[in-house]
């Protein structure tokens, strides 16, 4: 998770966008959060903007001093003219350079895939095999999938979505009653930076198992390991019965698509249930507020997913949109389907399969009138995994 730990005194839906967005520099778009991200489009994908990070220190503080080079706020951004010719066409649309850069295309969207071969009874093995060799294909060609009699009870998904409203729909004292702190990465927070720049979102994360196990640092010789555990909220009303409920449906249709996975990829269909003993898997309730500067602002940044899947319920505003993975690289659209779950694989998964599947950029959009509702569960094995290709 790529978290920010500083605090706000204000709840996403009351935020001054002009502070938030504009004035500060680490909140205003930056390159890093516009598509093809400035040299790449101007040496038209001949030299590439690379993901980094920085790790922290248990017993050592530490200083750097960044300085970024922005061109003027309305730079043109597009592959340099002297860098196209008839073997090498753009490969990116231009942009402005001060404004973030929303623009989609519509066409076809993401696979829809029918689960009930795995999810009824006595399923016969060519409709199996039909199902694996259509969850392949939609794994290499796009990394994302929607997917259709999956087995979860509706009921379920619509008592959580309800649940969430209520608890999001609290003052932001009472919300800040279950924040999350140094003791647990779980519980409340509305200050989440996506490549250091603010989403417009408040989430509650809730964690699989209780509790969770995960090292203390990034250091391979450090044996020191936490034990988190869960935020409890009073309200609303058997939250947490719900969310262990919904948890539990989650593992299993994890399992399923996991197994759908490994056979696609020619494995064995219980492959990667070794990997989940001691999961660190954990569920997130999303709230987008209504943004009335939609133009200057995302829900969540471009982003790829580090666990191994995740597993997607969204209301029916819409605003999840997936880089396509050709040429043009455009967002598409996900639209909503009525209780779909969409999936989409992540980091890990590309990882074991050595390349064959990847981890898709996605972001979300926000509206300027509605409010948005989602509910991911992100599925990460157990702390101690080795992560490498499959031999």
């Amino acid at each position: 998770m790529n978290e920010s730990s500083s605090s706000s005194s204000q709840a996403m839906g009351t935020i001054d966008v002009d502070q938030a967005f504009i004035q500060e520099p680490e909140h205003r778009p930056s390159l890093s959060t516009i598509e093809g991200q400035g040299i790449p489009v101007w040496s038209n994908g001949a030299y590439e903007s690379v993901e980094h990070r920085v790790i922290v220190n248990s017993e050592k503080e530490r200083f750097s001093i960044p300085y970024f080079l922005f061109p003027a706020h309305d730079t043109e951004v597009k592959p340099l003219k002297e860098l196209i010719h008839e073997h090498n066409p753009p490969k990116y649309r231009p942009y402005k350079s001060g404004k973030p850069s929303l623009s989609t295309i519509e066409g076809q969207g993401i696979p829809v895939i029918d689960l009930s071969p795995v999810t009824s009874n006595n399923p016969s093995l060519s409709s199996i095999n039909a199902l694996v060799k259509e969850i392949g294909s939609a794994c290499k060609e796009w990394g994302f999938i929607q997917v259709t009699n999956h087995g979860v009870p509706l009921s379920l998904r619509q008592n959580l979505l309800e649940a969430s409203k209520s608890f999001f729909a609290q003052s932001l004292q009472d919300k800040k009653k279950v924040s999350r702190d140094e003791t647990s990465a779980s519980g409340y927070y509305d200050t989440e930076h996506t490549k250091n720049v603010r989403d417009w979102k408040e989430v509650f994360d809730f964690l699989a198992k209780e509790p969770t196990l995960f090292p203390l640092t990034s250091d391979e010789h450090d044996d020191r390991i936490l034990h988190w555990t869960n935020k409890n909220p009073q309200y609303p009303p058997h939250f947490r019965d719900i969310l262990k409920e919904y948890i539990k449906e989650m593992e299993k249709l994890s399992y399923k698509l996991l197994e759908l996975i490994a056979l696609s990829l020619g494995l064995e269909s219980k492959r990667f249930e070794e990997f989940f003993g001691d999961q660190t898997s954990f569920v997130r309730l999303k709230y987008y507020p209504p943004c009335p500067y939609s133009h200057l602002a995302l829900g969540v940044g471009p982003h790829k997913d580090s666990g191994a899947l995740t597993i997607l319920a969204q209301d029916d505003v819409g605003g999840l949109q997936v880089k396509r993975k050709t040429h043009d690289q455009e967002w598409i659209n996900v639209e909503p389907i009525p209780h779909a779950y969409i999936i989409n694989l992540a980091d890990i998964i590309q990882v074991w399969s050595n390349g064959a599947y990847e981890s898709v950029e996605h972001r979300v959009i926000v509206n300027s009138e509605k409010e948005r509702f989602s509910i991911p569960y992100f599925l990460f094995p157990a702390h101690d995994t080795e992560v490498k290709p499959l031999k």
